[in-house]
């Protein structure tokens, strides 16, 4: 860790940095492992060439599902943005992972399901934000259907052809798709509380194999996305599936709407990564040719 963000660190959590170990893993930013003076064990995110929202807005969206008391979240220690030149960082609470207990598959369908059932104010979040390095657009939309549609699909298709990820033909091909998406979204539910980047990169244990989620891209949503996205890119069992169910029992047709709420995340991972995902958004959105 640089010097002036340790000097920082230290400033903004009151006590002086005895050590600092950097972590592996993460693909987006630089994380340390840091023990204060006082002997508390901070976990620290540091990105010098992050946008200056990025870390603000991803302790928001921490607290903010922390609030709903549902499944574990770290709690937020400290911020800074790079603005005048200081050094960004994020600074959390260290949690120490554990071996999944043996009944962490129905510990995060309860959790899970508990957080979706807390509810958010709307369709969007009060603030935007970013999932990966993408910044995401959060103002509130009346319906689901329209924000999942200008909000999601068409800002990630715009991107992808303007960068060349992605032929032109995209613009009109999901466009129909979002003209259709009233009668393909299900049910109007209200909105719940979202992880909005939920895989299992980012579902960790605590130190006592009860599960935690990290790296949000919180919103108010429907649930199905996120439940969706853990399929993509996870293995949720079947002791998951019941347990959700047992504390909120998805709508009818669930199952034939995960691969339209797989559109938005492979839509993500085309513009982060390219390659394969281009085309696995496309299969996924012939499901409603």
């Amino acid at each position: 860790m640089q010097v002036d963000t340790q000097r920082a660190v230290a400033q903004a959590l009151g006590s002086g940095i005895a050590s600092t170990h950097q972590l592996t893993g993460g693909s987006i930013n630089n994380a340390f492992a840091v023990r204060l003076d006082d002997q508390r064990e901070v976990f620290v995110k540091t990105n010098p060439g992050s946008d200056p929202r990025m870390f603000p807005t991803e302790a928001l969206g921490l607290a903010w599902l922390n609030n709903a008391k549902a499944i574990r979240v770290p709690k937020v220690l400290a911020v800074s943005d790079s603005a005048n030149s200081s050094p960004a960082f994020l600074a959390l609470e260290f949690i120490t992972s554990a071996s999944p207990a043996s009944d962490f598959a129905e510990q995060l369908g309860h959790g899970l399901a508990r957080l979706h059932a807390s509810g958010a104010d709307g369709y969007g979040l009060d603030h935007n934000n970013f999932i990966g390095t993408l910044a995401q657009d959060n103002a509130m939309c009346a319906t689901w259907a329209e924000f999942y549609g200008v909000r999601r699909i068409e800002p990630q298709v715009r991107l992808a052809v303007d960068r060349g990820v992605a032929p032109p033909t995209w613009t009109q091909t999901f466009g129909s798709l979002l003209t259709r998406l009233p009668d393909l979204v299900g049910s109007e539910e209200p909105p719940a509380r979202l992880h909005g980047d939920l895989w299992t990169g980012n579902l960790h244990t605590d130190d006592n194999g009860s599960p935690c989620i990290i790296d949000p891209a919180a919103y108010g949503g429907h649930r199905e996305i996120d439940l969706a996205m853990l399929k993509l890119f996870g293995t949720p069992s079947e002791r998951f599936d019941r347990a959700y169910n047992e504390v909120l029992p998805l709508a009818a047709g669930a199952s034939d709407r995960v691969p339209l709420y797989q559109v938005y995340p492979l839509l993500v991972h085309a513009n982060l990564f390219g390659g394969h995902y281009v085309s696995a958004a496309e299969q996924a959105l012939a499901h409603y040719a």
